[in-house]
């Protein structure tokens, strides 16, 4: 039987192919600055070279990066040698992005570069020696890593303003929060320094900042991909996948990174590479999952997205969601709060005493002691009616192909308005009012995406999600494919950008 590895290397040079072939096709509208996958095109029939793209992204870099803070780690000296090795064909083949530049978050381990985390505890943490499979994957796409984007501490919240680093800002308006926890992937994808970047999302962290910065970005389901680092919580909430500002850049590194062989859970999607015939059954929730009513702008996004679908032939009928709110809100707090413990007595242990604010943040530490006001079952049961909650979401989805819904209760809001030092009772009536829609989909690790398809008056982006089954990542990405050429995005430049 053919193993991971192998399947992986033997299906790069179709889906190389593929991908070429979907380059030489015009986009949906003309974009401002060109996707990776017609970046790797111009490498392959040699109109420009790696070295030239790294050059011009690292470039890019150095100036968009004091304006915007995504970058963490720069990795340009290593960038540029592979960019060199590969146009003298030194370098191992390489797959379908042959050359494109790509951040790596800094959540996960990249081999030579530390892992901060964002946070301060980390500061000291010396070059990763290994990195996970999943990381392993872009190596065998051909990307080029320019260097680790930012992240809130441990991706706890929904904005990238982690106190031992720079806050991270949207291109869009740098007054405003780039959402988290891919804040930095997120807006440098947006200002153009990359095509697109990795991201994950373990309550909203890839569609959250996608909304924010208006980006494509889907949350695969649990167990799509080859694994990557492993889970903190005792319910394996967190995928990993990319921000991207075209479909087909999503579609053709899902088909890159999924598993294959013995240890698939799912079939594999392969390479989507454009809209299916088939209507779908449409069901439409406009307020969070607590009740609350977003805002104006919002809710007009969702409202006007049901009638886009409508137009375009699906049946969209107005549903709720199917689990108790606030006890779902409660539980996944509890859920989210153990991460927080288990962080905080690492530290512990490898500081021989608990850790005060001087190392974490407010939040992180609040979030810890919560933990220990829990009853010695309170976890467990958290676990239990959450995956009940999950079997619920599935239950829905017997009803309907896609779910419409915000991403978010409001567009991007201003930065320290969700950060880790507002007060944990404000912070926590603004979280609730702020992200009350994408956690839900962890739990039941079903697919969704948020597709940029709204923007404010003042220019703002805002996204909307779709979600679907676990497993429904090509129904999404064909559904985003419709979308995109019937409301296209690519040609909206923020005013920051490269």
């Amino acid at each position: 039987m053919m193993s991971r590895r192998e399947g992986l290397v033997a299906g790069a040079a179709t889906i190389a192919a593929a991908a070429s072939d979907a380059a030489a096709k015009p986009a949906a509208s003309a974009p401002w600055a060109p996707d990776a996958v017609e970046i790797a095109g111009r490498i392959r029939r040699k109109e420009v070279s790696a070295l030239e793209v790294t050059e011009k992204a690292v470039r890019d870099a150095e100036a968009l990066n004091p304006k915007l803070d995504f970058l963490v780690t720069p990795d340009f000296d290593r960038a540029i040698d592979k960019a060199k090795r590969l146009d003298a064909g030194t370098a191992p083949p390489a797959g379908p992005f042959a050359g494109v530049p790509f951040l790596v978050k800094d959540l996960d381990d990249y081999v030579g570069l530390p892992t901060y985390s964002g946070s301060r505890a980390m500061l000291r943490n010396p070059p990763a020696k290994t990195q996970p499979a999943y990381i392993d994957c872009f190596d065998k796409a051909g990307l080029i890593v320019i260097g680790k984007s930012s992240t809130p501490e441990y991706g706890f919240l929904p904005t990238t303003e982690p106190e031992g680093f720079p806050p991270t800002r949207n291109p869009w308006n740098p007054e405003r929060s780039s959402g988290g926890s891919s804040g930095g992937a997120a807006v440098a994808t947006a200002a153009g320094v990359a095509p697109f970047a990795h991201a994950s999302d373990g309550g909203g962290s890839i569609r959250i900042p996608s909304s924010n910065c208006g980006l494509f970005g889907l949350k695969v389901s649990r167990g799509r991909q080859v694994p990557g680092r492993e889970p903190m919580r005792g319910v394996d909430l967190s995928v990993a996948h990319c921000v991207s500002r075209s479909v087909r850049d999503s579609a053709t590194l899902l088909a890159a990174t999924e598993r294959h062989g013995a240890d698939q859970v799912f079939p594999p999607v392969g390479l989507v590479t454009g809209p299916d015939t088939r209507r779908l059954r449409v069901g439409l929730v406009v307020n969070t999952m607590l009740g609350a009513q977003p805002n104006a702008e919002v809710r007009a996004a969702a409202e006007n997205t049901g009638k886009l679908m409508e137009s375009l032939g699906h049946k969209v009928e107005p549903t709720t969601w199917p689990v108790d709110g606030p006890a779902f809100a409660q539980n996944f707090l509890a859920l989210w709060a153990s991460g927080a413990a288990e962080l905080v007595d690492a530290v512990a242990q490898a500081i021989g005493r608990k850790p005060d604010d001087s190392l974490l943040e407010p939040f992180t530490l609040a979030m810890a002691e919560l933990v220990g006001q829990m009853p010695p079952d309170g976890l467990r049961k958290a676990v239990a009616d959450l995956q009940a909650a999950g079997q619920a979401y599935d239950r829905w989805l017997d009803r309907y192909d896609v779910i419409i819904s915000p991403v978010l209760g409001s567009p991007p809001v201003p930065l320290g308005w969700v950060s880790g030092t507002v007060d944990i009772p404000h912070l926590t009536e603004r979280l609730n009012a702020y992200v009350g829609y994408t956690t839900l989909h962890n739990v039941a690790g079903a697919a969704s995406m948020s597709v940029p398809l709204h923007w404010t008056a003042d220019g703002l982006p805002v996204g909307v999600q779709f979600a679907g089954r676990a497993g429904a990542e090509k129904t999404l990405l064909q559904l985003a494919y419709e979308l995109e050429a019937a409301q296209p995005w690519a040609g909206r430049k923020p005013p920051v950008s490269a």
